[in-house]
């Protein structure tokens, strides 16, 4: 008998992983190994790696959503192997997220619940694009000859990336209104500044990446139909409520920003934020089928049967469509109510110990009408802590906390900020864990100071001198 199977057959017989030829050898990593191996030596080695990843609850920078009910797991599981794109072969999945399409329009208060046109998606993102390419259609269809020797814009706050992604790839210009002191978020005066007859639609924010706060989609509103009977310019408004259409709707039903508002068109959200749902899961919904140009619209029978598809992906896995429904009917409106209530609770607890420390300005303070369950804050003017935000957040990892610091953009990049998302699994306990860590973390730059100045170089953040 060869060495080689001698070496195989003790590692057939020996029951410790870590004794194995496998664990024990140092595998290929850039290129494909020449042999096969042990499917659980092979889960040990990925599983080993991935602790090296951080603790996906203590991520406070995310607005992902981090956890989910054995149940989800479940169904998850149940759904590995489902292409949601073939709806001839999985109707029933197919029918789950028509379901879901009209439940979300409901909760978006459309006039045709029932009747009304969209998709799911990978996230947001796509569901933004979506939003936006049916703008630029419908423009188009406006405009009609001579369209091409325009150029079309959109008018923004201050936007997650995805959007100028939009505007760079569909070649649209982007009117982004830059931050200022006072003022962080869009406002009425400044969209109107911006808008002309190329504008394809003005993009509000339920939510914005930078503070957490909802910008004034009403406000907005009132004003271009004011625009519109000063000067004829009938302009759409698309919602980008990626964290807040799955959050305003249960905590501040009151709030004017959907499709009550007869000038809001189109509604994209992420499913795997606030909506609760495992990664990757969006909504892009349309106030009627109208407002979706037919141009956007693919019809393939390929897959078996005549399918209309119009989302920018093709196949995708129907696990997390499953996983949107489940929680939609398990939670209902009651539940998902309870849910955020408790992170709302949770970041007041943070922001009104922050603002003890007498170190911080409060940006935003996770007040349920105005934003998410959030808390976003800088350091106050004059004072020197020893420490600058990014030192605290890189301090704060040595316990586990990821914590987002970073420069504001624009016209001000001089403000560096730390915000904290309170998301579904982190509890008060965990809350009050954080505060005692962000507490230790300033006693340590009290004994230990770190001297920073400003790199302008770096755009306004700080740096060790």
């Amino acid at each position: 008998m060869s060495l080689h199977e001698k070496e195989k057959i003790m590692d057939e017989i020996t029951d410790d992983i870590y004794a194995s030829n496998d664990v024990s050898q140092r595998l290929p990593k850039y290129r494909i190994p020449d042999s096969e191996h042990e499917a659980r030596n092979i889960y040990q080695i990925i599983s080993d790696e991935l602790m090296l990843d951080g603790n996906a609850k203590q991520n406070l920078a995310t607005f992902c959503q981090t956890w989910a009910d054995e149940e989800i797991h479940k169904l998850m599981d149940q759904c590995l192997d489902k292409n949601m794109i073939d709806k001839d072969e999985y109707p029933q999945t197919a029918e789950i997220e028509e379901r879901c399409v009209h439940i979300i329009a409901d909760l978006w208060n459309s006039p045709e619940a029932e009747n009304t046109i969209g998709c799911s998606t990978t996230g947001s993102s796509e569901a933004a694009m979506l939003g936006g390419l049916a703008m630029k259609f419908r423009w188009r269809e406006k405009i009609g000859e001579g369209w091409e020797k325009r150029k079309p814009n959109i008018v923004t706050g201050p936007v997650q990336i995805c959007w100028h992604k939009f505007a760079r790839y569909f070649d649209v210009e982007i009117r982004e209104i830059p931050m200022e002191k006072g003022r962080l978020i869009m406002s009425p005066d400044e969209v109107l500044k911006r808008c002309d007859e190329n504008t394809i639609g003005v993009v509000v924010t339920l939510g914005v990446t930078f503070t957490c706060q909802y910008e004034p989609v009403e406000a907005v509103c009132v004003a271009l139909d004011q625009l519109k009977k000063d000067t004829g310019l009938d302009i759409p408004v698309h919602v980008d409520a990626a964290s807040g259409g799955f959050v305003a709707p249960f905590m501040d039903p009151d709030l004017k920003w959907d499709f009550r508002l007869p000038r809001v068109k189109s509604i994209n959200a992420s499913g795997h934020k606030y909506g609760l749902s495992p990664l990757g899961v969006g909504w892009a919904i349309w106030r009627d089928k109208d407002e979706l140009p037919e141009d956007l619209i693919f019809n393939v029978n390929y897959l078996g049967g005549k399918m209309p598809t119009f989302a920018l992906n093709f196949s995708r896995p129907g696990g997390q469509i499953i996983a949107q429904y489940y929680n939609l009917l398990r939670l209902g409106r009651e539940g998902y109510e309870r849910i955020h209530e408790a992170c709302y609770k949770s970041a007041k607890y943070i922001c009104k110990e922050l603002k003890k420390l007498d170190l911080f300005d409060i940006l935003y303070n996770g007040e349920r009408s105005e934003g998410l369950p959030a808390v976003c804050w800088t350091i106050k003017e004059g004072v020197d802590p020893g420490f600058s935000l990014f030192d605290l957040s890189d301090k704060i990892r040595s316990r586990g906390w990821q914590i987002a610091a970073y420069s504001l953009p624009d016209d001000m990049t001089d403000t560096v900020v730390m915000r904290i998302l309170v998301r579904h699994g982190f509890s008060m306990d965990m809350a009050e864990l954080l505060v005692e860590d962000i507490k230790r973390c300033i006693k340590h730059f009290k004994k230990h100071p770190v001297s920073v100045s400003l790199d302008e170089e770096e755009g306004g953040g700080y740096s060790h001198s």
